[in-house]
């Protein structure tokens, strides 16, 4: 890590002694699903009918996170910049076929245009938070790229599902009101400015409102878990800043992005609303 431009060792004590986070036995891990038993009472209780979909959930969350854990040690070992791009690729592939299934939009007609709308500002930032805020010599350092890269690809889906859910399906459920602005105005544009404006808006709504209680209300997990890795708080909270900050930038530039490279796929030559972009509902 760097802290006022020179890099400095945050693992140890004026004693020598290492910091770290604590190991977790498999066991002690294992002991949180006690608490799954009165959760699943409560349900069964309720007449709830998740207990089989909260099972299944939490089983491959922890095979997920499983094999993450094994892909980062082989990509942190080898620390390859062509093997760190391909995974944040299949990253961001992953995160757009998520995003328009989210929003009820079909893959093949939209992927491209989601996924250029989300790599383009990604990477800009991502690159950026390394060369210029971290400053590190290797720009596709493994530990610093897929961590960091991770973060920002995990908050834009929120937004960028919001953001093109609001926009499409608000006109398509105004659609008459939508025909009749663009009888009024000469262009397209104007026509979906309110729309666009409403998606915007509902998009990054939930992000400024986290950034304005952070720390009042919550301490974020980049921060905690690098309280307990060993870094010095006034460390953390610098990291955290700069995450964040990097974190709204992606997810305001992908948002509008997502819903103008979208625009050509989304409406026909004359400017009306292409039905055949939504997943139909059986």
């Amino acid at each position: 890590m760097m802290m006022s431009g020179k890099k400095t060792t945050l693992l140890e004590l004026k004693g020598g002694d290492q910091l770290g986070a604590q190991d977790l036995t498999l066991l002690s891990l294992a002991s949180l699903l006690v608490f799954l038993i009165p959760v699943f009472y409560i349900n069964r209780r309720l007449k709830l009918k998740i207990n089989k979909t909260m099972s299944a959930s939490i089983i491959r969350m922890c095979i997920q996170l499983s094999f993450v854990g094994l892909y980062l040690e082989f990509l942190f070992k080898f620390n390859s910049p062509i093997l760190n791009i391909v995974y944040l690729l299949i990253m961001i592939s992953i995160a757009c076929q998520s995003i328009l299934k989210s929003s009820n939009l079909k893959i093949r007609k939209l992927f491209i245009p989601v996924f250029f709308s989300l790599l383009l500002p990604f990477a800009i930032i991502l690159l950026f938070f390394n060369a210029v805020v971290v400053r590190i010599d290797n720009l596709f350092e493994a530990k610093y790229m897929i961590p960091i890269g991770g973060m920002l690809l995990g908050n834009c889906l929120r937004s960028i599902i919001i953001g093109l859910n609001n926009f499409y399906s608000g006109i398509k459920k105004d659609e008459r009101v939508y025909l009749y602005s663009l009888s009024l105005f000469s262009s397209r544009i104007q026509a979906l400015k309110p729309y666009f404006k409403e998606s915007i808006t509902a998009s990054i709504t939930p992000t400024i409102a986290s950034m304005a209680t952070i720390g009042l209300v919550s301490l974020p997990g980049m921060m905690t878990g690098q309280i307990i890795g060993g870094s010095i708080p006034i460390v953390a909270i610098k990291y955290q800043i700069a995450i964040m900050l990097s974190i709204f930038y992606t997810e305001y530039f992908s948002t509008i992005l997502s819903v103008l490279f979208s625009l050509k796929v989304g409406f026909n030559e004359l400017d009306v609303l292409n039905q055949d972009i939504f997943i139909s509902k059986k």
